[in-house]
């Protein structure tokens, strides 16, 4: 049996490899997608005052922050059973969109674009940010830098900060906006709001408007048959910070929903040996394996899933283009996986939408931003869609606000069984037959399936499963192992 490892895996957050299994003639026995990394953030707070974990839980991710920022405030008002004001949750909801306009940017130009506007099998060196400016010019390229900078500035200027926001507080916000503010995020959001458009005609330019990339994204390669989660309102409408929790079936039928606080009843997480992602699954259902089809218990929690799940877009330019990207993939719901880049450019176009309704919204000027608790603290769950999927933080405290037990199921985790199974497929497409030497070209287009996913494993990275393995080695100044000392 022959053995391909692509080690490091590039272009995502965090560290991880995938290591593929060929027999004798070709085909692909199985393919792993492993990741090497723990992060102890569950741990780390345990013994800290619940309300300082919104800004300690921030550093988990530097691309993560806002979206762990969010989740942790929301379930530490629920520790509090402290309702916010309605100005404050809209000023959330509005720092959060922003937030959305900015990562969802950076996935799509700088980690995802350069596989489809570069190509997949270019030369390693031109796949990145800098080969998709050769590509679509030096005017393009700049326009995305600005547009970034824009909603971070805009992070900035209503959070505290861009990377680790300091705002959220148990019963709301520390701060509100003034009508100053409000002129400057208007002018951002307009250009935002253009730059979304702009987006999404690139990608029917560039990507759909190319034969070889529609068959790419349309093949049984690039296809999986899971379950869909996401957050949905109470239209069933896409919300990134707000809602319940909608959980379907591979055929679009309805199989959960449930509130923050209903989430363990819910969702149970399978251990495997080989990784310190865990891999959640519907819990009613049982871990049944990395299986595709109707009964699986494993689902997807991508843009894609998103709208799945839902019944469309809040907004109508983005309800526009879900319209015109389930008609062309076939109706709902879709499993294309590498769809789901398409997915994140009308999700791009929504949040930017949402950006201006809320800015224009007078109620946003209120003073009234912070209800102080008065409850003691007990137990409570806070749920938002984070880029990369549902985002869950639980907290259990003593009667002094002390965090006794935390719990966090983060959307790579929740993605982390169907990524395995998406290298898989992918492998055995591009790499049937080879026996030989594989191409780095076709070995970047099994990593394309991982990559859509837009995971950030640095969040992730919560099982330890036994002792920590541990290697260390000696090594001479020409390369040579001196002396290693290793436990598993």
């Amino acid at each position: 049996m022959k053995k391909f490892t692509i080690d490091p895996i590039t272009r995502l957050e965090g560290h991880g490899k995938i290591e593929i299994f060929m027999d004798d003639d070709g085909n692909v026995a199985n393919a792993y997608l492993q990741i090497p990394e723990l992060r102890g953030f569950e741990q780390f707070v345990v013994g800290r005052p619940v309300e300082e974990v919104p800004r300690i839980v921030t550093r988990i991710c530097g691309v993560c922050p806002t979206a762990h920022h969010m989740a942790s405030a929301k379930a530490v008002d629920a520790v509090y059973h402290v309702d916010i004001p309605s100005a404050a949750k809209k000023l959330r909801e509005l720092l959060y969109n922003i937030y959305y306009v900015y990562d969802h940017t950076l996935h799509f130009y700088y980690l995802g674009a350069p596989d489809f506007v570069v190509g997949p099998t270019a030369p390693a060196a031109k796949r990145n940010i800098l080969g998709v400016i050769e590509k679509v010019g030096l005017d393009i390229g700049k326009s995305v830098i600005a547009h970034r900078r824009y909603a971070q500035d805009m992070q900035i200027l209503i959070g505290g900060r861009s990377t680790h926001p300091v705002w959220c507080l148990p019963g709301g916000v520390s701060k509100g906006v003034t009508k100053e503010n409000v002129a400057e995020l208007k002018e951002k959001g307009e250009k935002c709001l253009e730059f979304a458009k702009f987006s999404l005609k690139l990608f029917d330019d560039v990507v759909m408007g190319n034969k070889d990339y529609v068959d790419l994204i349309l093949s049984d390669g690039y296809r999986l048959e899971v379950g869909d989660m996401g957050l949905v309102d109470e239209n069933n409408k896409v919300n990134f910070y707000e809602g319940q929790v909608r959980v379907t079936d591979a055929s679009g039928a309805e199989v959960l929903r449930y509130g923050p606080d209903e989430y363990f009843e819910n969702i149970a997480e399978h251990v495997e040996e080989y990784s310190y992602l865990k891999f959640p699954f519907i819990k009613k259902r049982g871990w049944k394996g990395f299986v595709e089809g109707k009964d699986s218990s494993i689902y997807r929690a991508i843009p894609l899933s998103r709208l799945n799940v839902s019944d469309g877009m809040a907004t109508p330019l983005a309800q526009e283009q879900y319209e015109k990207m389930y008609e062309t993939l076939g109706g709902k719901p879709a499993h294309q996986t590498l769809a789901i880049h398409w997915a994140r450019l009308v999700e791009l176009l929504y949040s930017a939408e949402r950006w201006m309704e809320l800015v224009n919204d007078e109620e946003i000027l209120s003073d009234d931003v912070h209800t102080i608790p008065t409850e003691t603290p007990t137990e409570g769950t806070g749920i938002v869609e984070a880029p990369r999927g549902t985002l869950t933080h639980h907290y259990e405290t003593d009667e002094n606000g002390l965090v006794t037990k935390a719990n966090l199921i983060v959307g790579t985790t929740n993605n982390n069984a169907p990524m395995t199974m998406s290298v898989k497929k992918a492998a055995q497409q591009v790499l049937q037959g080879k026996t030989d030497k594989v191409e780095e070209g076709l070995l970047n287009m099994v990593e394309m399936a991982f990559r859509a996913y837009d995971p950030c494993f640095s969040c992730a990275t919560h099982s330890l499963p036994g002792q920590m393995p541990l290697e260390i080695k000696v090594i001479e100044p020409d390369g040579r192992v001196r002396h290693s000392i290793k436990r598993d």
